[in-house]
């Protein structure tokens, strides 16, 4: 039976891997059901005329004016489901309160582990802080978690204080889990068992994947952000310049962010590290294509991490981080290497043993990791299991 379907999301001010997942989303559900959009975007608050810091912080807890757009878009397409993902800063819980009023069910896609932390990755400051999605949010506070600022971390620990002490969440009729580890991780957190479910992104595979290439470097491709790894990553190839020296195989880093200062002076410094910028279309294609081997190496608990996927698809093996959804998708031995998170030393373990691995094991591993793709990611399954979700929300 196809439904309509309502998709509410707030762009963050850099796109990335979210973002994408929210597009491809729209399109699979698009595939059978009636789907529309209400959309907010963080920039709205930096351009002129927005409201200012005290102005901001009233509109986090309560946007009256985003709850009259969703409001106005509900009105237009009657819904049947309004399908959730971010909602900070602008949508606001404002939207879970009109969606309850009206008696709309909601469907709440957790990319993250908003809204039951501050930060959204239970992670600040190197450390783990996993009391967050029990509803502590204090060392997220101290650690600045949201935006780098303890003032603006509080107010965000104080409106989700106020969300779940509200009731207003009672409007989600099911959340959904892009890992098995991340549905876990919530129930220990006091989500309803019944409530919650695990799906795995789908994935648009290639047809096939492109010839085998390897031009002998490894890439890491993300954020250049704290939890990304970026750290004991750049740490663990100035261990292998001083072991091998000019044998070091190159270290490719492509993507922007607040750690681009300290990559490129480990670029300056290490030979063996190359930063390529942020890149994408036919560049990007073109270093996944070539790549020895991906390096995932997340020090916070990843929920999925879609830069396998990407791996995969062009037949490449993961070296990863043991870390949230990461081992649900690397097979240690078999589609890549898996370390501890933040492990200099095991991150140079694996390295030497792919590069000690011969040309042909290595495309053997790449295969296996594209076999899991094809597997495990099909879109018609992800369909299936995302119309029987639906059904539960709506019953």
């Amino acid at each position: 039976m196809s439904h309509r379907i309502l998709q509410v999301f707030n762009r963050y001010l850099q796109p990335g891997g979210e973002e994408k997942s929210v597009d491809r989303i729209f399109k699979h559900v698009g595939e059978r059901h009636e789907t529309s959009r209400c959309f907010f975007d963080s920039a709205e608050w930096k351009r002129p005329g927005a409201p200012g810091p005290v102005g901001q912080a009233r509109r986090l807890f309560y946007n009256g004016e985003a709850r009259a757009r969703f409001e106005a878009a509900v009105d237009v397409q009657k819904p049947d489901v309004a399908l959730f993902h971010n909602l900070y800063p602008v949508a606001s819980p404002a939207l879970y309160h009109a969606a309850l009023k009206r008696d709309l069910p909601v469907i709440q896609y957790l990319h993250n582990f908003r809204p039951f932390c501050v930060s959204g990755t239970a992670y600040a400051r190197g450390e783990l802080l996993p009391e967050a999605l029990h509803g502590n949010y204090w060392r997220e506070v101290t650690h600045a978690s949201w935006q780098d600022s303890v003032v603006k971390s509080a107010l965000f620990a104080l409106m989700l204080k106020g969300l779940h002490a509200s009731g207003w969440l009672r409007s989600v009729k099911a959340w959904v889990a892009i890992s098995e580890f991340m549905r876990d991780k919530l129930v220990e957190a006091g989500v309803e068992e019944s409530r919650i479910f695990a799906l795995r992104h789908s994935w648009d595979a290639m047809e096939a994947a492109p010839s085998p290439e390897d031009a002998g470097y490894y890439l890491f491709l993300a954020r250049l952000v704290e939890v990304k790894g970026v750290e004991p990553l750049l740490c663990a190839w100035d261990v292998l310049r001083q072991r091998l020296g000019e044998r070091t195989p190159e270290l490719r880093i492509a993507g922007e962010g607040p750690l681009e200062p300290l990559v490129r002076a480990s670029a300056a410094q290490n030979p063996s590290v190359k930063y390529l910028g942020l890149i994408g279309g036919e560049v990007k294609r073109a270093a996944l294509s070539q790549c020895r081997a991906m390096m995932v190496p997340s020090t916070w608990w990843e929920p999925l991490g879609l830069v396998v996927y990407e791996a995969y698809d062009f037949a490449k093996p993961v070296l990863a981080a043991r870390s949230g959804g990461l081992i649900e998708t690397v097979l240690g031995g078999e589609t890549g290497w898996l370390h501890s998170p933040g492990s200099v030393d095991e991150i140079v373990r694996d390295v030497l043993m792919t590069e000690e691995m011969s040309a042909a094991q290595r495309t053997a591993m790449g295969a296996a990791g594209r076999a899991w793709l094809l597997r495990e990611t099909s879109v018609t399954a992800w369909r299936d299991r995302f119309d029987a979700i639906l059904e539960r929300a709506r019953s």
